[in-house]
C-alpha cells in the first residue's frame, strides 16, 4: 500500500492517464422510490446491464487491483472495469449487491461518513421522503462478502468551495471514521462529491493519506485526479455508455460528463439553503 506523499512519484506518468487502466462505473442509487433528479437506475436496469456483461466475459477488478495495476503500470484486458457506488444508500442491499453476489461482481461503494445509517439530510429532496443510507452492521456484512467501501468525504460538501481546512476536516475525519470501522484498505480512496476537484484538492486528498482519488467523466492525469463514468437513468443499453468504446459510447460520455457538471445546480440550492454558507 501506498503511503502518504508516495503517490505521485510511484505512478508513472504514462500509465496516468492511460486508456489501459480498467474504466470505471459510478452508479448512485438502484431502485426504490422515483426521484426528480437523474441518478436513479431501476433495479431491473441495473440487473440486466450486470448479467449481461458477466455473459459477455467482463470482469470487475477490486480497489486493490485498480490501484497496484496504476503502480506497476502495463496493459488493462479490454473487458476488465471497476464498478463504484456513491453515496452509500441503504437500497443497495435489496437492489444491487444481491445482483453482484449472483454474477460473481465486485464494487466499491463511496460512504458519506457522517450520515451512515443516517437519512440523505446532506442533499436536495428529489424524493417525497429522505432516503437511507446504510448502517454499519450492513456495511460489515457485505464486506466480509468481498465487497469494499471508501470515503466520499463526511457530509459531501462541495470541497472546491471550501477553505483548506475545512476541506482537510471533511478528507481527514472521513478516513479516520473508516480506518477505525474497517481497516487500513477502506481509507486508500476518496470520491470528491459532484465530481469537483481541483490542485488544491489534490494536494488536500495526499495530504489526507488516499491513494487514489476520483472525480468527473475527465482524468488529469494524476493519481488524486481520475475520471469515472457516472451511469444516469437513461443509460439503459445492455452495456452501459461508459463501457462502450464506440461513437455511441463517446457520446454517452459527453453526456455523461455534461450531466455531472450540472450537478453544480445542486450546489447552489444546498448553499441557499444554508444561508449563503459554502457545504
Amino acid at each position: 500500500m501506498l503511503h502518504r506523499g508516495d503517490a505521485a512519484r510511484t505512478f508513472p506518468a504514462a500509465m496516468r492517464s492511460s486508456p489501459a487502466i480498467p474504466p470505471v462505473l459510478c452508479y448512485h442509487r438502484i431502485g426504490g422510490p422515483p426521484e426528480l433528479g437523474v441518478t436513479r437506475v431501476a433495479r431491473v436496469v441495473f440487473a440486466r446491464q450486470m448479467h449481461a456483461l458477466a455473459r459477455s466475459g467482463w470482469r470487475t477488478v477490486t480497489l486493490g487491483e485498480f490501484v497496484t495495476r496504476l503502480q506497476r503500470g502495463g496493459a488493462a484486458s479490454d473487458r476488465e472495469f471497476l464498478l463504484s457506488f456513491d453515496d452509500g444508500y441503504a437500497s443497495l442491499v435489496d437492489n444491487a449487491y444481491p445482483v453482484l453476489a449472483d454474477v460473481g461482481f465486485t464494487a466499491t461503494t463511496f460512504l458519506v461518513t457522517d450520515f451512515v445509517g443516517r437519512t440523505n439530510t446532506w442533499d436536495v429532496r428529489y424524493t417525497w421522503r429522505r432516503l437511507p443510507h446504510l448502517d454499519w452492521d450492513a456495511i460489515e456484512r457485505w464486506r466480509g462478502r468481498g465487497l469494499e467501501f471508501a470515503s466520499h468525504t463526511a457530509s459531501h460538501a462541495r470541497l472546491t468551495w471550501l477553505p483548506d481546512e475545512r476541506i482537510a476536516d471533511e478528507l481527514g475525519r472521513s478516513r479516520e471514521t473508516l480506518l477505525a470501522r474497517l481497516g487500513p484498505d477502506a481509507g486508500r480512496a476518496v470520491a470528491y462529491p459532484f465530481g469537483a476537484r481541483d490542485a488544491r484538492i489534490e494536494r488536500l486528498a495526499r495530504a489526507a493519506g488516499y491513494d487514489v482519488g476520483f472525480a468527473g467523466v475527465r482524468a488529469n492525469g494524476s493519481p488524486l485526479g481520475l475520471g469515472r463514468v457516472p451511469v444516469y437513468m437513461w443509460d439503459v443499453g445492455e452495456r452501459p455508455l461508459g463501457l462502450r468504446g464506440d461513437a455511441i459510447g463517446d457520446l454517452g460520455r459527453l453526456v455523461a460528463g455534461i450531466a455531472n457538471w450540472c450537478a453544480v445546480g445542486t450546489s447552489w440550492m444546498l448553499r441557499l439553503r444554508s444561508g449563503g454558507v459554502a457545504v
